[in-house]
């Protein structure tokens, strides 16, 4: 049985133990530091308790499953999970340290949120949902504690894929019926039963009715034997408006067959008309619909949104490095200094845009992953690494950017490729411009 106690040193002093910052019924997450680099990250393995258990080894596989699942899922709004080892036969995942606080805890604290904070979150998650369930997973425990929200920017990330599994729609699939009672549909109280994104849609809104009204929702098992209708989220908050109160409503219907069967397809529930609305109002709405376009510097990310929305790949990277170097205040190329300072803002922003459009496919959070992947230095023989995985090099050489191609059917990371903009004397100068935006990347921890 494995306990690791501060400053205790894992796989030959790489990891150093800092504290413990969570533990469930299965798991127990610490802080810890990365050696030589000083990075903070956070170590996640099964519990003392678990590993007593007779079924321990297949809790294990479960552990890795889990990891493999985070794995596939690189995205602004969901932990990442950077390596996985085994310490002294017990399995344990290196991910993202999220600095925050979780969606329960940040409700206690501050009472029912309003309308707009929580709609923000409950549309991250929603675009976090809809990328896990494109890859064929379900989270089957979205809730409140499993919602992060980074201390800098109230961003939310989604934690905590230890029920996670893969899915066929339309198949009836024999699942464990783990679940976390008032935010779990009926489905999830059946060991033989039939789920799909529709069982993440109740989660969703159920963590929607609780942070409006600050109550937890009737459990589903319990609505059915009982044949007790769920309250009405507006009876509990009368501000609450008609078209919300509705689109709570419908995501928590009993039956799955008549909630909507996708999270985007419940979002859409959750779009205001403005058609009746006050001028100043319309303009408000409209105005929220940009504001994740955010900047340090005022750049204006609408036209990169745009060509990245429109799937023009090299018209996006262009335009990435036209907004990159204005940002920067640099012209032409980019220095060492200039990477080292570029706006955190700025970053999550272009990051974000072009995950989003490509499916998680592009982006420099994809990037780093691979970075780290490589190794996680900054030098050459990692860059060279990078080139590797991401298709910058072939067969050992690297490819000039007129040959690159701009295509979902590059390998993973390929995009973007303003490193281009480091030349001198007119030659690109490979230096280590992927593991320098990685390595920003990490200090700004998008």
């Amino acid at each position: 049985m494995s306990y690791w106690t501060p400053g205790q040193k894992l796989q030959n002093g790489k990891y150093i133990i800092a504290d413990i910052i969570g533990s469930g019924g299965f798991g127990i997450t610490y802080r810890a530091k990365e050696q030589p680099a000083g990075r903070i990250l956070a170590l996640k393995t099964l519990n003392h308790l678990t590993q007593q258990k007779g079924n321990f080894a297949k809790l294990q596989e479960d552990f890795v499953n889990e990891a493999l699942c985070l794995a596939k899922c690189s995205h602004p709004h969901i932990a990442q999970v950077y390596r996985v080892f085994q310490e002294d036969e017990l399995w344990c995942m290196a991910m993202e340290y999220i600095d925050g606080i979780n969606l329960h805890e940040y409700q206690e604290d501050k009472g029912i949120l309003p309308q707009h904070e929580a709609l923000r979150i409950i549309r991250q998650m929603g675009e976090a949902l809809t990328f896990v369930h494109e890859r064929g997973f379900l989270h089957r425990d979205v809730k409140p504690a499993n919602i992060l929200l980074r201390r800098q920017n109230l961003d939310a990330v989604l934690i905590d894929f230890g029920l996670a599994r893969e899915f066929t729609e339309g198949q009836i699939r024999i699942h464990t019926n783990s679940r976390t009672e008032c935010f779990a549909p009926i489905e999830q109280y059946e060991l033989k039963a039939e789920r799909g994104a529709y069982t993440d849609v109740y989660a969703l809104a159920a963590t929607l009715y609780y942070v409006r009204t600050g109550k937890n929702p009737f459990p589903a098992e319990f609505r059915k034997e009982a044949n007790i209708p769920l309250v009405s989220p507006k009876q509990y908050n009368p501000e609450i408006e008609d078209w919300e109160n509705e689109a709570i409503l419908e995501g928590m219907k009993l039956e799955a067959k008549d909630r909507p069967q996708t999270i985007k397809a419940w979002l859409e529930l959750l779009k205001e008309d403005t058609d009746d609305l006050p001028l100043e109002e319309s303009v408000q709405v409209l105005k929220e619909d940009t504001e994740d376009l955010l900047s340090e510097k005022g750049i204006d990310y609408r036209q990169l949104r745009d060509y990245l929305k429109a799937g023009s790949w090299k018209e996006a990277d262009e335009e990435t490095r036209r907004v990159m170097l204005k940002a920067a205040n640099q012209k032409g190329f980019f220095s060492r200094e200039s990477i080292d300072n570029f706006p955190c803002t700025d970053l999550r922003t272009i990051d974000q845009l072009w995950v989003k459009y490509s499916n998680g496919r592009f982006g420099f959070s994809v990037q780093k992953r691979l970075w780290l992947q490589a190794g996680g230095n900054i030098d050459y023989e990692t860059e060279c690494r990078l080139g590797d995985l991401v298709g910058w090099r072939v067969n050992g050489e690297w490819e000039d950017y007129d040959k690159l191609t701009f295509s979902l059917k590059t390998p993973e990371g390929h995009l973007p490729v303003c490193w281009r903009g480091l030349f001198a004397y007119g030659k690109c100068v490979w230096c280590a411009w992927g593991s320098w935006s990685a390595s920003r990347l990490v200090k700004c921890n998008p």
